[in-house]
């Protein structure tokens, strides 16, 4: 590296609050000394951090698990009247549908203020949707605590896993983020226990849905304590309270300072260039109003019209689409409500193994996100989740469930009756869902998660949270459509619909996701120059495995 290597291309000036970018990079500027290849295991320091903001994805899972047990535990309370399967999609949708709304404009809060602030604002509807709904006495006002809740979970869901990557060292950000899915998944797992603790008292889902708030109030108190991320301080032209949080992040062991300086510099380079097609105004005006929205519109048009950026939203947009299309929530949402429908007397106490499950296995994505790959565990898990759902189309098909009734019949069923005939076909349902639900949490509840590595920096905030806006819309869909899909086309043609879903997810994963465990953010921009850059990515990854 050369000598000019410890001077940053982005100076700050303090007595104006503006910046003056030095563009000094070519021929004197070594930038390829980033080599992260010999770091161990991530530091305390990262660890901390990392816990601290995946609070938001217990939060997430919380909020979105224990809606199972409160659908069957509400009966009467609001309105007057026992919930309809109208009211219950409306509740359930609500929560996403906010999600796909709040998510765009959480990524705009946290291109221009930071992340940890978008985490904060996460905090508060958390707090303020969970009283909200254990205050709740009719069905609107329950579903307008949702739609908080999912404003909640919309900034929450992208905003994580978006720290957290621009925090981590390459070799272990796959692994630091899917943290972030492990707190998501145990947040379903206490839904679930904390519903089957309070179902059998009465009002006891008021219960369920308020505790919600008592993790959002601990994290509040933690975000005082949390840095920015140091990608973002190097943007807005604060690279001395960047480098510190890189030095903090690295360590201070033999060579960091160098490691940190060269990742400095890369980050800096990274920004030089984008700007290079970016509106002059909003780099020499960022203050004023005319010059947030030119910035706006700028980044939407860079998403949008420059090739590496379009693909990466392509990318992220279909991850994030198929994890919610193939079904997924729809166990998440009305586990309880199938396992009733179906027979088990614990319909709340069953669904808990789901959730466990779920939980377990993202404990295995934990362990070989880094070291498998993205791409290959995605290939790998996905036709397993088809064969879950094929079992279960199967075993649903041997259960009576229509009677003289009429397809109505199926959710009268699901309100109080048992199942009558063999307990078999039941225990293949439960034991499919587990082989499904296993398989999803290995690969696609994971991986679509790491979409804030596929975007350059300028972008970043904003096309993470588009494809999260993705994620809800096709949650919205699944909650609307889950209960009408068992009605009208049976349990058999709905587990069908979703295997469907699994095939072309695999065959799109195929053709257009490279690999990018192991490379550091700013390197992932090049594979996509081009084209998707699947073989080559798949090579590259092979090769840096063989030197290990």
């Amino acid at each position: 590296m050369t000598d000019t290597a410890a001077e940053p291309l982005i100076t700050s000036n303090d007595d104006d609050g503006e910046y003056e970018r030095q563009v000094r990079y070519s021929e004197e500027v070594d930038d390829g000394d980033v080599d992260e290849s010999a770091l161990v295991s991530p530091g305390v320091f990262i660890w901390t951090l990392t816990l601290c903001a995946g609070i938001s994805g217990l939060l997430f899972g919380y909020d979105t698990g224990v809606i199972s047990s409160t659908l069957i535990s509400i009966n009467s309370d609001l309105s007057s009247r026992p919930l309809t399967t109208l009211d219950k999609s409306l509740i359930t949708s609500a929560t996403s549908f906010f999600a796909l709304l709040a998510s765009p404009l959480t990524g705009l809060l946290a291109d221009a203020v930071g992340r940890k602030p978008a985490i904060l604002a996460a905090d508060l509807l958390f707090v303020l949707g969970a009283v909200w709904q254990a205050y709740a006495t009719s069905v609107w006002a329950m579903i307008a605590g949702r739609s908080v809740v999912g404003a909640a979970v919309g900034s929450a869901s992208f905003v994580v896993p978006l720290y957290i990557s621009e925090l981590s060292p390459s070799p272990f950000r796959g692994r630091l983020v899917t943290v972030s899915s492990l707190f998501i998944t145990g947040g379903q797992v206490v839904a679930y226990l904390v519903g089957w603790a309070f179902s059998e008292r009465g009002g006891g889902w008021r219960w369920m849905v308020g505790l919600g708030a008592v993790p959002a109030i601990a994290q509040f108190g933690m975000l005082f304590f949390m840095p920015e991320t140091p990608r973002f301080l190097i943007q807005k032209g604060k690279v001395a309270e960047g480098k510190k949080v890189l030095t903090r992040v690295y360590g201070d062991g033999a060579g960091m300072d160098k490691l940190v300086t060269a990742v400095l510099r890369r980050v800096e380079k990274e920004i030089l260039e984008e700007e290079d097609v970016a509106a002059p105004s909003t780099v020499k005006h960022e203050g004023s109003w005319k010059a947030k929205m030119t910035h706006i519109i700028s980044n939407f048009h860079q998403l949008a019209s420059v090739g590496p950026n379009r693909r990466a939203l392509t990318i992220a947009c279909m991850l994030q689409a198929f994890q919610q299309l193939c079904g997924f929530n729809s166990l998440m949402y009305f586990s309880a409500t199938i396992f009733r429908l179906v027979g088990f007397h614990s319909p709340t106490l069953t669904s808990l193994s789901i959730a466990v499950t779920n939980f377990a296995f993202t404990l295995v994505a934990f362990w070989c996100i880094d070291r498998i790959g993205r791409r290959r565990i995605l290939l790998l898990s996905v036709p397993v989740m088809v064969a879950g759902l094929a079992l279960c189309a199967v075993a649903f098909s041997f259960i009576d469930l229509s009677g003289e009734e009429g397809a109505s019949h199926l959710l009268v069923r699901a309100e109080g009756a048992e199942a009558e005939g063999s307990k078999v076909w039941p225990a293949i349902i439960l034991l499919s869902m587990v082989i499904y639900v296993s398989s999803y949490a290995v690969g696609l509840g994971c991986v679509p998660w790491q979409q804030s590595e596929l975007f350059p920096l300028s972008v970043r905030a904003l096309g993470s949270a588009l494809a999260t806006s993705t994620n809800w819309f096709s949650n919205t869909i699944v909650g609307l459509t889950f209960l009408p899909m068992m009605e009208f086309l049976t349990p058999t043609g709905t587990f069908v619909v979703y295997a469907g879903v699994c095939v072309a997810c695999w065959v799109t994963v195929w053709r257009i996701y490279p690999e990018t465990a192991g490379l550091s953010l700013e390197d992932v921009g090049g594979l996509l120059r081009e084209g998707f850059g699947v073989k080559e990515s798949v090579g590259q990854f092979r090769g840096r495995r063989s030197e290990r």
